[in-house]
């Protein structure tokens, strides 16, 4: 994947975008098959919620095109139960069900950690200790405090690439040193509702010139999620 950011979102079964990217008549079972008709990833949330299996990711990977890449979420109770603490098997479990279930259409690996996860020399440690980095792997954290030179450095030391979060909350840093850009839009001020404006996607792309990596749209509880997604594609080529 030399020098090319692919375009996606973090859902797409959205009733309010249809008339605006989804024909009228559209059902939701034809949603995914005209999404990825646009965009050639997307990134799997759905495994936040429930730990997936083999079979569940075979079936999304065989119904896309061979082009088509998946970044996927890690399940909470890794992230935000666990935490990372004594969970070394269920992480590996993960991993498994990842490569065989997406095969070669696997991206990255998506660890989302907790605002109530601040950064210790301790955590850091337990976070790359239990990567497997013969993936993927970014890592997004929701606490200011991981935003250190510190992180940074171990992290480009392992090959483990820092997301970058559009946030109300958090800093706005694109960052553009690590394995692959991944940049999660959020939507500010209104999380998850918000829209990004011209402006600010022709700025993005600015910033990323001649990198490689990700671009996910998770304002999707509106129909702005949809419409930045189709205009950053449209920027970006």
């Amino acid at each position: 994947m030399k020098n090319k950011i692919l375009i996606g979102c973090s859902s797409f079964n959205n009733k309010l975008w249809k008339g605006i990217f989804y024909p009228d008549t559209l059902s939701g079972k034809d949603m995914f098959s005209f999404y990825y008709q646009y965009f050639k990833t997307y990134e799997f949330n759905g495994s936040f919620y429930r730990f997936p299996t083999v079979k569940v990711f075979e079936n999304w990977c065989n119904k896309t095109p061979e082009d088509f890449i998946f970044s996927v979420k890690a399940p909470k109770e890794i992230t935000h139960i666990s935490k990372f603490l004594n969970c070394e098997t269920r992480i590996n479990e993960f991993y498994k069900v990842c490569k065989l279930g997406f095969k070669e259409k696997l991206g990255c690996v998506l660890f989302q950690f907790p605002p109530s996860f601040s950064f210790s020399e301790e955590r850091l440690e337990l976070i790359i200790r239990n990567l497997d980095l013969n993936f993927k792997n970014v890592v997004e954290f929701r606490h200011e405090s991981w935003w250190n030179e510190r992180v940074w450095a171990a992290f480009l030391k392992n090959n483990i690439t820092f997301c970058s979060v559009s946030h109300p909350q958090l800093p706005q840093t694109i960052f553009k040193d690590f394995p692959l850009v991944y940049i999660r839009m959020h939507g500010i001020p209104k999380l998850f509702y918000s829209s990004y404006s011209s402006k600010e996607l022709l700025q993005i792309k600015h910033e990323i010139a001649s990198k490689s990596g990700f671009i996910y749209f998770n304002n999707t509880a509106s129909e702005a999620g949809i419409l930045n997604a189709l205009e950053m594609k449209r920027i970006i080529l």
